[in-house]
């Protein structure tokens, strides 16, 4: 399974808007990159730029300074054509300023000795007769260029403005686009679930599910929302630092490329220290999710077998694992992220300052302070990305490890939902030799054959692990046989879509599911087929007035999640009505009236006699009293059927029936 693909694949699905998210990433960086270049001129043409030759102009000329009684204007603004008469040269010695007549071309620092300013020019030490600028002399050279370091500040504030903007809208997108891959990819677990077999949720638990519908999935919306866009991020950044660096100077941009190997080995390095560690934490935070689940879940059992502190110590044993795990990536990551970083970046540092020491010492000047200054900026720039993708490492393999467990969850073999309907079953059932095993290798049925014909009642007995409930779930399609058919109405179920043929087929458990919603809407189910009056006449058929009917709100009663603040009995007959409701051809009723009081089973009875009315008839019972009536009833024990027939006809054989029915007639009377 290739992970960078399917991720990628899904960001496909809304490519344009990621797209145009890293256009305006690209704008951002641009506009943020020609900040230095700004700076660059700003020092070197305006605030370093006085140090030049001037030329003596025409009094007031716009641009020029006053000096001596004559006005001056630098060489490099004098328009093209105008005569160069008596030049002035400004050279810059520490922190004071000097004039020298004429113009000088020189190189190397300007020294002052003896009140003559001394430079190279031509290879040869040269000393100038100088004079020494005032305060207000040298305020008046920097004067012409006010005007235009402003307008450079506007400009540099302008392109911040810019870019502020731009990392709005590519930020706003990319948390759009971010949302609707989860929204998406959310849907095609969610829907997944219910394309898998029983046999799935069998092995797997509830928590472990629910946490790679929401943990991991929310971990893979922080790739696309925080690692993807700090990433990209860190890369345009990177690449535009890098061009900048190459027009600035191309030997410092050539030292500055060292740093590309080494961002590739820490990389390297540190996903090979860090994955295993990462799959290990999701695969703990699952643990921890599916124990959290089945300690709510088993809270009564807990406390009413002084099972806490057994319980504490299986989640201290949890939680101490996910926190070495945790300490372990955190080490990784204190180890490099800064301080790597920091370290590199000095180690830079001291090789541009030593090669431009060097230069400078040596009268030879390496870059100008402008050049020096945006290296510098730069400089920093590109250690911001590197960070940034260092720091997004961890969850980037946190984010690989979790999108592993969601594909696996989606590549697992299902079954789609089919659309459509199929006519309603007359409710003919044959099992043919059907044999079955959970495990490929302890068969649970073993060679079941039987009819029901329609409108007749078949009853399933025998002890714990007689194989009754297994009939039930091959017959639902919850499971198939490894041998053997089942069919309905002479049609081979294998060969029908799970949910064409459970739209005819009701079941009534022995501890009904409710959802959180109304009585009504647990009824109808939100099905658009099932009208209100509907749900209303079947709740009234099963009797269920009667238990329910002092409710404040009636039929839209609020039910809490399994209807917790209803008694069982109430829950049981809700489930009646729900049955009756979808009007099912074949009906099963699994142990429907074991957890109920006697009153109350007198009213589960009646309401039994109306949900059997027309229908083929599946009861799993207990108590043999209820089956009396039964058409068929089929005893089994061991996976086998041992025994078949009506009550009295099983009872007149003395049999295994005979032997549970007197066992149960015993208890009774005792």
């Amino acid at each position: 399974m290739n992970v960078n693909r399917r991720l990628y694949e899904y960001a496909a699905y809304y490519r344009r808007t990621i797209l145009v998210a890293l256009l305006l990433l690209v704008l951002a960086v641009t506009a943020q990159l020609a900040g230095p270049f700004v700076a660059k001129t700003m020092i070197d043409e305006h605030i370093l730029g006085i140090e030049r030759t001037w030329y003596e102009v025409p009094a007031h000329t716009r641009g020029s300074v006053e000096y001596g009684g004559r006005w001056y204007e630098r060489g490099d603004y004098m328009a093209r054509g105008l005569r160069r008469q008596h030049p002035i040269t400004l050279f810059a010695v520490g922190r004071q300023f000097y004039i020298v007549n004429g113009a000088v071309a020189y190189t190397g620092t300007p020294k002052v000795e003896a009140n003559a300013v001394v430079v190279t020019e031509d290879g040869k030490r040269v000393a100038l007769a100088a004079s020494k600028l005032t305060k207000s002399q040298l305020f008046s050279f920097y004067q012409p260029e006010v005007p235009r370091v402003l307008r450079l500040a506007l400009v540099y504030f302008g392109l911040l403005a810019a870019a502020a903007l731009f990392l709005y809208g590519q930020q706003y997108l990319l948390q759009v686009a971010a949302n609707r891959i989860l929204q998406r990819m959310r849907g095609d677990v969610f829907r997944q679930i219910h394309r898998l077999p029983i046999r799935y949720f069998d092995t797997l638990p509830a928590g472990k599910v629910v946490s790679r519908i929401t943990n991991d999935t929310e971990t893979i919306r922080d790739f696309y929302v925080n690692v993807l866009a700090n990433i990209l991020s860190s890369i345009v950044s990177m690449a535009g630092i890098y061009i900048a660096l190459f027009i600035l100077d191309v030997r410092l941009a050539l030292l500055t490329c060292l740093l590309i190997p080494v961002l590739i080995l820490w990389v390297w390095l540190y996903r090979r220290y860090t994955v295993h560690v990462n799959i290990r934490v999701r695969a703990l935070i699952s643990d921890i999710n599916a124990m959290l689940n089945e300690t709510i879940q088993g809270i009564p059992i807990i406390r009413a077998f002084n099972r806490q502190r057994l319980t504490e110590k299986e989640f201290d044993d949890l939680n101490q694992a996910y926190y070495e795990n945790q300490s372990r990536l955190i080490r990784v990551n204190a180890a490099t992220s800064h301080n790597l970083s920091s370290v590199l970046r000095n180690l830079i540092f001291v090789t541009v300052i030593a090669i431009f020491g060097w230069r400078t010492i040596h009268l030879s000047v390496a870059v100008s302070f402008g050049m020096l200054y945006a290296y510098i900026d730069y400089i920093n720039r590109l250690f911001q990305p590197i960070v940034q993708v260092v720091n997004q490492l961890s969850n980037l393999e946190q984010a690989r490890a979790s999108a592993v467990r969601v594909f696996e969850l989606l590549d697992e073999p299902g079954t789609d939902v089919a659309d459509g309907e199929i006519p309603r079953f007359r409710g003919e059932v044959k099992f043919d030799q059907v044999s079955f095993s959970y495990d490929g290798k302890h068969d649970v049925l073993k060679g079941i054959s039987f009819e029901a014909s329609p409108g007749q009642t078949i009853a399933l007995v025998g002890h714990t692990g007689s194989g009754k409930s297994s009939i039930i779930n091959l017959l639902f399609r919850f499971y198939d046989p490894q041998k053997g058919t089942i069919t309905i109405d002479g049609m081979d179920i294998s060969k029908i879509p799970a949910q064409h043929l459970r739209q005819h087929m009701g079941i009534v458990l022995q501890d009904p599911y409710l959802f959180t919603g109304t009585i009504a809407s647990n009824v109808g189910l939100e099905d658009e087929r099932v009208s209100r009056e509907r749900i209303e006449q079947a709740l009234k058929d099963v009797g269920a007035d009667k238990l329910l009917g002092h409710l404040p709100n009636g039929w839209d009663e609020p039910v809490l999640e399994n209807g917790s603040t209803l008694s069982a009995g109430q829950r049981q007959l809700i489930s009646f009505a729900r049955a009756l409701a979808f009007d099912p051809a074949i009906l099963v009723l699994d142990e429907a009236t074991s957890s109920i009081d006697t009153e109350t089973e007198r009213v589960i009875q009646d309401a039994l006699q109306v949900l059997k009315r027309g229908r083929t008839t599946f009861i799993i019972a207990h108590r043999l009293s209820t089956i009396r009536d039964a058409d068929q009833i089929l005893v089994l024990d061991g996976g086998v059927i041992v025994e078949r027939g009506t009550h009295d006809e099983l009872l007149a054989r003395n049999g295994r029936y005979r032997q549970m029915y007197n066992l149960q007639i015993g208890e009774a009377s005792a």
